[in-house]
């Protein structure tokens, strides 16, 4: 989960994070639509899985969230508390910002 300069968060996936990020935050041709239009400032929080079809579940779910349950999310960490009947949250670990 990324945050932008206009406060919006954006939610994706990778299997590079670091790659990903500076695409992100360059503004390269293969960075997200959404982020060539909203600047990122920074790395929120970042979940790992096994592999990406949880990955892909994961973030079709959060995107759901609200702006108010996203915010609590990155400040709780705790997917269990907004997507516990949606997804296996136990298949999901939180890794802090290594960027």
């Amino acid at each position: 989960m990324l945050r932008c300069e206009d406060n919006s968060i954006y939610t994706g996936i990778t299997n590079d994070i670091k790659r990903r990020w500076e695409e992100h935050r360059c503004k390269d041709e293969k960075g997200a639509k959404y982020t060539k239009g909203h600047s990122v400032l920074r790395i929120e929080t970042i979940w790992t899985t096994e592999d990406r079809a949880l990955a892909s579940k994961l973030e079709y779910h959060i995107k759901k969230l609200t702006k108010e349950q996203k915010e609590k999310l990155i400040i709780t960490k705790d997917l269990a508390r907004f997507l516990s009947k949606k997804i296996e949250c136990e298949k999901y670990q939180n890794m802090e910002n290594k960027i």
